[in-house]
């Protein structure tokens, strides 16, 4: 066969065996040096032939699919990359460019299908590679990449990254994404070895084969460095490591500073690059020592190529217009139908369609995305610009916009209604033309990109529900918007999607197991029209109870029993530490962000000062019985410790330093770390250290007052434990520890057996048998409990000498009392809070009208939960953290 100037394999392919027995390849299951590997190559391309055919190679990280990558650009057969994963984009561009060999595996071998022993098409000389530019949908439009193209990329690539023929790469992406394939050619380039694996950072294994394979590099996508933070790679110990690659989208700027601090900190660099498919892989990079000064830039062209700035009209600054590429690497055209196939080179620049600007100091920067400009209303939106200032206030998030509205999918504790403001203010539109949607996840390609046309799917309008029951999804609508003081309510939310908090959530468990019968275990997160269900399926007349609820209602009685005292059933603000506990870690420690736990955390103590300081300051100036320091909650610490009174807040003031030291450790991004990956050995850890003091190991009491907080913590812990107790020796060790723990701390007792009985009840029996009228009364008591406790200290004094039982009650009655006024004062000064944050009615709306919030996608189960921010607190909820909201 004659090989024309410029045509053939590229170099690197064709100096494999020139690497001898250097390791090419590491697997799990052993390596392949590149003699062998080039043996094996070349076998592979003669049994293709010499006659030059069109390949469609279904890629994975695997040996057999490197072999045929490899053996397919050593023949000179124009190669089709298809990922290997999803067979409809492999079906749709077999359809689409008919080709004459198919390389796929089939029962898990591979297998070379040849569908003609010549070719039915006409292939330009220089045609080496097709690569598709829209991940794994299985579009025609491919890109058309020279041997010329793919060799020119490598070397550059090398040099910039300085690649060593001591290097051993992971591909910790796909094999068809072009990412991925330029880590392959780089590093067969200079004679360094792959560590060819399909595992994900986030398995264990991945990180057992790069020790032992002595891993010197690893890339990866704004997703990737994700999933890095979520497995603690700031821990690990990876003494080969040399440096770390990104690309595939921009990487927040923080995060780019922060791999970079950690790289200098650990000894290796971190190279953030920018590309496109259409110039192979990699146009710029930017130099690891610039990337903690200047970490929003993409940096430099590679070696080779070129930028201009292509003017804008609406954009006169010299320094910013349209990214154009110049260089060897840029591909010779696309190709739409298999007639492209003959073209040779159509395009000699590449306009990115990124906007740009040049600094100063010689760094490109990209600032927005010419091609994705959208006009609504007449208001030219930029949606990655949108999606960067959600980013600043804590929304990860993808926007596409449509002629009609912006679509926003967004993910994490948020609110949509919130989410939807913030994009209408960040692309100055009026918020009834954004439509915001809360995920469980962000939708993604198989190379980790953004799938932006699955946000933009999210444009329809959502089909109607229809769901046969006597309590439909309308009725269930009304009573969620009546609870939760909602102007308007969408069957695809959830309660937690609604901003329930603690107090609303007991009052509608009650109300929809009227509607409903027993409701599942997890029904604060599942959306309404699928609490709906036919009659048939659901128990009409059965009725369960929480029992954290339970134990609540119970210890607010006991307490204000006992001080009263109608009776002696002492133990009960122990336990409801150990309630708190347990709500603490079901509801705040969710999978949110730091920041947002943090936030939600601080707010959730705040519902719980504000009120205790104003009631106690106003008992304080009516009876004088206070002093300031009562007044803020500093009595414990401050003194006087032995007078009549000074002791009755000590409860409150526990649970209040207890909270902040749970939210400050929380906010050390360590502890959150290790407390999302051992969300039960981290309580337990905390609960035996708790001990220390509970034991009075150092004897402190010794040596003055010794706050309650502090002797009492270890409960708190242990309900934290008790809550992340999935297997049953977690909570064997959770019952365990209680029984053995609690016995001598009081030295009462029956006062200990309460306390150790309700731990085994909050441990092993989730939920009781009960009656509507009795979940009534448990919804009002736990609902008010913080109220009840404040209250309760001036009530029985005025009747405590007349009547003990007529006390006990009168200080429940004004307990709850007080409790429904402040939920309803709270509730008007949202309202109109709300109003006056849109102007009286929402953007375009005449008042009075109702506001439609957007709805949620529907989300398959587990889901990500949700809460609403500034409402996702206890209310008045002496025991519970945070809401109702399952992990």
């Amino acid at each position: 066969m004659r090989v024309l100037p410029g045509t053939g394999p590229a170099p690197f392919v064709r100096a494999l065996a020139g690497h001898g027995d250097r390791p090419a390849v590491i697997t799990a299951d052993g390596r392949l040096s590149y003699a062998e590997l080039a043996e094996r190559v070349a076998e592979l391309a003669a049994r293709l032939g010499a006659t030059r055919r069109l390949v469609l190679l279904a890629g994975a990280n695997q040996v057999d699919e490197l072999v045929a990558y490899l053996a397919a650009l050593a023949g000179g057969h124009p190669l089709l990359l298809v990922p290997g994963d999803h067979d409809t984009a492999t079906t749709e561009l077999t359809r689409a460019y008919d080709p004459d060999v198919l390389i796929h595996r089939v029962d898990g071998e591979l297998v070379v299908h040849e569908r003609r022993p010549g070719s039915r098409h006409e292939l330009h000389p220089e045609l080496a590679l097709l690569l598709s530019t829209s991940g794994s949908t299985g579009s025609p439009k491919l890109v058309r990449l020279s041997s010329a193209n793919l060799q020119a990329n490598a070397e550059a690539i090398a040099e910039y990254l300085d690649i060593r023929d001591t290097d051993r790469a992971a591909t910790t992406l796909p094999l068809h994404y072009c990412y991925g394939l330029s880590v392959v050619n780089s590093h067969l380039l200079r004679g360094a070895a792959l560590i060819l694996t399909g595992l994900s950072v986030t398995e264990r294994c991945f990180w057992e084969l790069f020790r032992a394979a002595h891993g010197t590099t690893l890339a990866g996508v704004p997703y990737t460095f994700d999933l890095l933070d979520r497995v603690g790679f700031d821990r690990m110990r990876l003494p080969h490591l040399r440096y770390l690659t990104q690309a595939g989208g921009q990487l927040d700027p923080e995060r780019v500073a922060r791999y970079a601090a950690l790289g200098r900190r650990h000894g290796w660099r971190f190279f953030v690059m920018y590309g496109q498919t259409e110039a192979t892989a990699r146009m710029a990079y930017l130099p690891p020592e610039l990337a903690e000064r200047r970490p929003e830039a993409i940096g430099v062209p590679i070696p080779g190529g070129s930028f201009r700035l292509r003017p804008l009209p609406d954009r006169p600054d010299p320094d910013t217009g349209e990214l154009v590429y110049a260089g060897p690497n840029v591909m010779l055209g696309y190709a739409e139908q298999p007639s492209d196939l003959a073209l040779g080179r159509t395009v000699t620049e590449l306009p990115t369609g990124d906007v740009a600007r040049r600094g100063p100091d010689g760094l490109y920067e990209i600032v927005g995305r010419a091609a994705e400009f959208t006009k609504i209303f007449g208001l030219r939106v930029d949606p990655r610009r949108v999606e960067e200032r959600l980013r600043r206030a804590g929304v990860e998030a993808y926007c596409v916009g449509t002629d009609r509205e912006l679509v926003v999918a967004a993910t994490g504790a948020h609110h949509p209604d919130r989410v939807r403001r913030l994009a209408a203010a960040a692309a100055g539109l009026p918020a009834r033309v954004v439509r915001a949607h809360l995920l469980a996840e962000l939708p993604r390609l198989a190379n980790g990109k953004p799938d932006l046309a699955a946000v933009r799917a999210l444009a329809a309008p959502p089909a109607a529900a229809t769901v046969p029951s006597e309590a439909g999804p309308d009725q269930l609508c009304r009573l969620y918007a009546e609870l939760l003081d909602q102007p308007e309510v969408s069957p695809d939310q959830s309660f937690v999607d609604l901003g329930g908090d603690s107090l609303s959530y007991v009052e509608a468990s009650v109300r929809l197991q009227d509607l409903l019968g027993e409701l599942p275990a997890d029904w604060h997160t599942i959306p309404i029209r699928d609490l709906v269900r036919p009659a048939p399926d659901r128990p009409a007349r059965r009725r369960v109870l929480e029992t954290g609820l339970a134990l609540r209602a119970l210890a607010i009685v006991a307490i204000v029993g006992s001080h009263i005292p109608v009776f002696t059933v002492k133990g009960g603000a122990h336990l409801l530490l150990a309630v708190a506990g347990f709500n603490f870690a079901r509801f705040q420690l969710t999978t949110a962000p730091r920041r947002e736990r943090v936030r939600a955390a601080v707010r959730a103590v705040g519902r719980i000062v504000l009120p205790s300081v104003a009631w106690i300051a106003l008992a304080g100036a009516v009876t004088g019985d206070y002093t300031l320091t009562n007044v803020l909650l500093l009595n414990s610490v401050l003194g006087p410790h032995d007078g009549a009174t000074e002791w009755h807040f000590w409860f409150i003031e526990a649970l209040v330093y207890i909270l902040l030291a749970g939210a400050a450790l929380i906010a050390v991004p360590a502890v959150d770390r290790i407390e999302r990956r051992y969300p039960f050995g981290l309580p337990l850890a905390l609960a035996l250290l708790g001990l220390v003091t509970r034991y009075d190991l150092p004897s402190l009491t010794t040596r003055g007052h010794l706050p309650d907080a502090v002797v009492a913590c270890w409960l708190f812990a242990l309900g934290w434990a008790a809550a992340r107790a999935n297997r049953t020796g977690q909570r064997v060790v959770v019952t365990a520890v209680a029984a053995l723990t609690v016995p001598g701390f009081f030295g009462q007792p029956y006062r200990e057996a309460f306390v150790v009985a309700g731990f085994a009840l909050l441990v092993w029996v989730p939920r009781l048998p009960s009656r509507p009228a009795v979940n009534r009364a448990v919804a009002v008591l736990a609902g008010s409990s913080l109220y009840i406790y404040l209250t309760h200290w001036q009530v029985m004094p005025l009747i405590g000498p007349w009547s003990p039982e007529l006390a006990l009650v009168a200080s429940l009655a004004v307990g709850i009392g007080c409790a429904a006024a402040v939920r309803g004062l709270t509730r008007r000064l949202s309202w109109r809070q709300s109003r006056r944050g849109s102007g009286g009615a929402a953007d375009g709306q005449r008042p009075g009208d109702r506001l439609h919030l957007q709805p949620l996608r529907r989300r398959p189960r587990p889901t990500v939960q949700l809460v609403r921010p500034g409402r996702g607190e206890p209310d008045g909820d002496l025991a519970t953290a945070g809401d109702p909201h399952e992990r």
